[in-house]
């Protein structure tokens, strides 16, 4: 509850207008559930969209909700579902306006998948990164800088999503854990919530791939990447690509060392 919390504080919370796009779900409870939940942490608003096939997304009332909306949350289940259904309509372009104009725009699951440009669509988990073990489709488009996947410790998908990131170095490979998110803002800063953890994987100093020549299902040499593991409060920013500790750690850190004694590794 802790990351819908925030979500709800972000949409304005008493003042928030949520709309719920449950599609990539095949459960009818989905869309009143998230209703609930967020009613029940004081979202002033709450509507969900019964969007099933692509016609759905030419509804002038849903277009208003989505016009209307200050935060608009994508539920879990299959993030082709989702894609296929949306991809290319009117409602997919007025979630992106809405967003760059600064409505915050969560998911869980393959609600997070679809955000970026670049979605893993499916892949092998428990496997080390190799030609072939993932599949990609094009996302959403919310941000072009990264690629996400999600149950990532839980279903071991670090193979996978290093082979995401050998396809182009360019992007910065998420791992979102469950009962976790990376909150991004308008700074291009994401900070982690939750009880797990967030893993960055950036290929952008790859010293060697053989991504190019590898042949299907061949395990692939990735030389010089960078691999950071971010817990609650550390954050991340995906312009600089650096990652930061939470801010009470950050200011120990930062703290003047002692003019007394050196420390013990200084003697001799």
């Amino acid at each position: 509850m802790q990351i819908h919390r925030r979500f709800v504080e972000l949409s304005g919370g008493a003042d928030a207008a949520i709309v719920v796009i449950p599609t990539a779900s095949m459960l009818e409870e989905t869309g009143p559930d998230y209703h609930r939940i967020f009613s029940e942490l004081g979202a002033g608003q709450v509507e969900f969209l019964p969007i099933s096939r692509r016609a759905d997304c030419d509804n002038p009332e849903f277009a208003d909700l989505i016009d209307r909306a200050s935060g608009i949350f994508m539920t879990g289940g299959n993030q082709l579902r989702l894609s296929a259904i949306l991809g290319g309509t009117l409602l997919a372009q007025k979630i992106r306006r809405r967003n760059a104009a600064g409505v915050p725009v969560a998911g869980t699951s393959a609600g997070a998948s679809i955000m970026s440009e670049h979605m893993v669509a499916g892949g092998s988990s428990n496997a080390a990164p190799a030609e072939g073990n993932i599949t990609l489709a094009p996302g959403m488009g919310l941000t072009n800088a990264v690629i996400i996947d999600q149950h990532f410790t839980q279903r071991n998908r670090l193979g996978r999503l290093l082979t995401a990131t050998s396809y182009n170095p360019f992007l910065i490979g998420i791992g979102i854990d469950e009962d976790t998110a990376a909150f991004i803002g308008p700074d291009n800063v994401f900070e982690v919530v939750g009880s797990g953890s967030v893993t960055v994987v950036d290929a952008g100093q790859l010293t060697h791939s053989s991504m190019w020549d590898a042949r299907p299902g061949e395990a692939l040499s990735l030389l010089g990447l960078r691999l950071d593991v971010l817990g609650e409060g550390c954050r991340y920013d995906l312009t600089a690509r650096v990652a930061y500790p939470p801010d009470e750690h950050l200011a120990f850190c930062s703290l003047p060392v002692s003019s007394g004694d050196p420390p013990p590794e200084a003697e001799g």
